[in-house]
């Protein structure tokens, strides 16, 4: 078997300390470019690669960062993830990622084993189960850093990145308002993630400072996906004053709508359709699907720059910050209602 390269065998083949290659290895500034370049070079001839294990446990850090999301079907989850990781590469932090497929008992293996992996820290958006935080308390206890991003929880004391999912509820509703639909469904989730219960809180709003009462049977509350979004539609018809427009609780949900009203042959915009996350489809659909943007690219840049505070600090959570990010209004064709 072919003995693995160490950095005493680099130092040995250069003639330089073993302290000396080490901080060329983790770029250190003292290190001149040209002994960095040296060392390396050399590395590369030697085929050294880093023990990570052994590297975290000399310095108490791993450079690698765990991030939980509940899927990665989701663009906004791809991108923020996508961001997240652009940011600490530049910072050399590898990512190990993990999707709960919105399972409780996925997301609670996926804590323990990012932990056991020796992870510096982990940022998360929650899966539709979580209601129990304990899973999330071990990594603040162990002194790991934690960031919650999108879907939060109350009751985890953690830095978090979220948008601000009432005026993103009072935006979405707002604009249909305008655009003159007087009598708006929604078709949301029945579980008590906090986002959602503030998107309804804001649509709840809307409704009140225009007048317009909230009606019990044009809302549908079940799962998000596009066979929810079907089966919401075809109930929301039934009712007595069927809506002239339908919010979805996501992208993939508001397209269930569409394909709904298309096969009663409801004309859209006539009957106006709205979702949330702005997935690169929207754009392609027919007709073209109006949403809420909720700044994937923008939550994973501020999930990153938390993380690297966090790590310099002695105590992670000597100050727990809260990031709010705006929700932008996408308008396309299934709201634009013209003649309104």
């Amino acid at each position: 078997m072919n003995k693995k390269t160490t950095i005493y065998d680099i130092a040995r083949a250069l003639g330089v300390t073993v302290s000396t290659v080490s901080r060329a290895l983790n770029n250190v500034p003292t290190i001149s470019e040209g002994t960095r370049k040296l060392v390396l070079e050399k590395a590369k001839e030697l085929n050294y690669s880093v023990n990570k294990i052994a590297s975290s446990l000399s310095s108490g850090r791993s450079n690698t960062i765990g991030v939980i999301v509940p899927t990665m079907q989701i663009h906004f989850f791809a991108e923020a993830v996508h961001s997240i990781e652009k940011e600490l590469k530049k910072h050399n932090y590898s990512l190990l990622l993990y999707q709960s497929n919105e399972s409780f008992t996925d997301e609670v293996n996926g804590v323990k084993t990012l932990l056991e992996a020796q992870v510096d820290g982990i940022i998360v958006s929650l899966s539709l189960e979580t209601q129990q935080t304990d899973h999330f308390q071990e990594v603040i206890k162990q002194g790991k850093c934690l960031i919650v991003f999108d879907r939060t929880h109350q009751d985890i004391v953690a830095p978090v990145v979220k948008l601000d999912d009432f005026q993103a509820g009072y935006l979405a509703t707002n604009h249909l308002i305008e655009q003159g639909y007087k009598n708006i469904g929604l078709i949301t989730t029945n579980k008590e993630i906090s986002i959602f219960q503030d998107r309804f809180k804001g649509f709840e709003a809307a409704l009140k400072d225009a007048g317009m009462q909230l009606q019990d049977d044009l809302i549908v509350r079940g799962d998000l996906s596009i066979e929810a979004g079907v089966k919401g539609t075809e109930k929301l018809l039934q009712a007595a004053l069927p809506p002239d427009a339908i919010i979805g609780g996501d992208d993939f949900t508001a397209v269930g709508i569409i394909q709904a009203l298309k096969s009663a042959h409801i004309d859209i915009p006539g009957t106006g359709v709205i979702g949330f996350a702005n997935q690169t489809f929207s754009s392609f659909i027919t007709p073209t699907l109006s949403s809420i943007d909720q700044q994937a690219n923008k939550m994973g840049e501020e999930c990153a720059k938390l993380f690297l505070k966090m790590v310099k600090q002695k105590n992670p959570y000597e100050a727990i910050e809260q990031i709010v990010l705006d929700p932008i209004l996408i308008k396309r064709k299934s709201t634009d209602r013209i003649d309104r």
